[in-house]
């Protein structure tokens, strides 16, 4: 399926529509499967996210007791870590979602240990993760997919550990696979701001180089891939 881009006005419109999207999809995956999986990302703008969800008004339009959050990728450090994916994503869901979540034990001095357990985990979930939602970095990486990094070449398995990052901090990282993001049934970049503009454009309109850009590489095998960017960030897209 051609990608698909939705532009909001700003990024505080942009959440409130993906938000929508996602009580959707937390919808239509429990009816049919009993479950709804969310892979969740790291950042400011997903943080604010994960703060509109578990507001007053949005929490209970999910059914979070037949939720499993995972994580698409994150640090190898510990849970209380300031650099964890997992520490900010649990205070800003708050107790009772946070329990939803299964967090890449980033502390284990093995990474590629923790990143087995973690495709275990992920397996014992269901056979696809429902709603992927992706950043995008300035070097053109998204979930801990960096270039001429060797997990670009992995086919086989769905969790891998990085080297050290060349981005601060410098530490290894875990990481969903393209397998994995790309079995995933819906797809979400979600992107702000102007800065983010030529990347934007460069990935979406041009062709796929996954060496220099890995985000490049996200192709949904059987789903739909979505672009959710306030205009800022879509400002050198064509119409």
């Amino acid at each position: 399926m051609p990608t698909q881009i939705h532009i909001a006005h700003d990024a505080t419109q942009l959440i409130e529509d993906l938000a929508e999207i996602l009580v959707r999809d937390a919808r239509e995956a429990i009816q049919k499967r009993g479950v709804w999986i969310f892979a969740l990302s790291g950042g400011s703008t997903p943080k604010a996210l994960y703060n509109l969800l578990a507001s007053p008004q949005w929490i209970g339009r999910i059914d979070w007791n037949n939720s499993v959050l995972l994580f698409g990728d994150d640090r190898a450090v510990g849970p209380d870590d300031e650099n964890s994916n997992y520490k900010m994503a649990s205070e800003a869901f708050g107790e009772f979602i946070a329990s939803r979540i299964v967090r890449i034990e980033g502390e284990d001095s093995d990474p590629d240990e923790a990143a087995k357990r973690y495709e275990v985990r992920i397996r014992e979930a269901g056979d696809r993760v429902d709603s992927n939602l992706l950043g995008l970095g300035p070097d053109g990486h998204t979930a801990s997919l960096f270039p001429h990094s060797p997990q670009l070449n992995e086919t086989e398995r769905r969790v891998v550990a990085t080297p050290v990052s060349t981005l601060k901090p410098f530490v290894r990282r875990i990481t969903m696979t393209y397998p994995e993001i790309n079995n995933s049934r819906k797809i979400y970049f979600l992107i702000t701001g102007k800065d983010k503009a030529d990347r934007v454009q460069e990935i979406v309109n041009g062709p796929c180089d996954v060496q220099n850009l890995p985000a490049t590489g996200i192709e949904p095998t059987d789903g739909d891939l979505i672009w959710f960017l306030d205009v800022g960030a879509a400002t050198q897209l064509s119409r």
